[in-house]
């Protein structure tokens, strides 16, 4: 995940916020992609990008301290409306009490329509991920995809990344991607990129 500024630390509990981030990183790097969380910028860029009818709920896969998920909060989204799946029991834990009113679900993205309540799956209006696909193999990134398209049918989803290119060979995937955002105030620069299935 993007790093973050100063302005990000200086917020309540941000020091104790990034040295969780960090033994959650010194863990498992490949579930991370970045020692530090994301920049207020960067997360309001995000949050930005958000495509929601009333009756349907934004779901973040991959939360890390939950510097998203509150940006998400402070743009509007209600928080019975926010659905957070985390893989990772401790920081699960940490949301919970981080987040209230928000469903945080200890969960596999990969696994999605497994972790996402039944009766969410086709109510979903914008997923994003903090996962950084681009370190894993094509079979897993097309597993993800699937799995996303499996409770979103057609809606795609956003992904956050060091990259300017596309961190997803999208074409190979089936999707169409467009960068929606460029933040070079995320340390280092981020782009924001919204994949959908292709059509035809």
């Amino acid at each position: 995940m993007p790093g973050m500024t100063a302005s990000s630390a200086a917020t309540p509990n941000g020091g104790a916020n990034a040295a969780l981030f960090f033994r959650r990183w010194l863990a498992n790097p490949l579930q991370m992609g970045s020692v530090i969380p994301s920049s207020p910028s960067l997360c309001r860029r995000i949050a930005a990008l958000v495509e929601r009818a009333p009756d349907e709920v934004v779901v973040e896969l991959g939360a890390g301290t939950g510097v998203v998920s509150r940006a998400l909060l402070d743009a509007g989204v209600p928080a019975e409306r926010l659905v957070v799946i985390e893989i990772v029991p401790d920081m699960a834990e940490h949301l919970r009490q981080a987040l209230p009113g928000v469903d945080v679900i200890c969960g596999d993205a990969f696994e999605l329509p497994k972790a996402l309540p039944e009766r969410l799956h086709g109510k979903v209006g914008t997923a994003i991920c903090g996962i950084p696909l681009v370190m894993l193999p094509i079979e897993q990134q097309r597993r993800f995809v699937d799995a996303v398209e499996a409770v979103a049918p057609g809606r795609g989803f956003l992904l956050y990344t060091y990259c300017i290119t596309s961190p997803l060979p999208w074409r190979r995937l089936g999707l169409s991607a467009r960068r929606e955002a460029w933040t070079p105030r995320n340390i280092p620069p981020a782009s924001v990129w919204r994949y959908r299935p292709a059509r035809g």
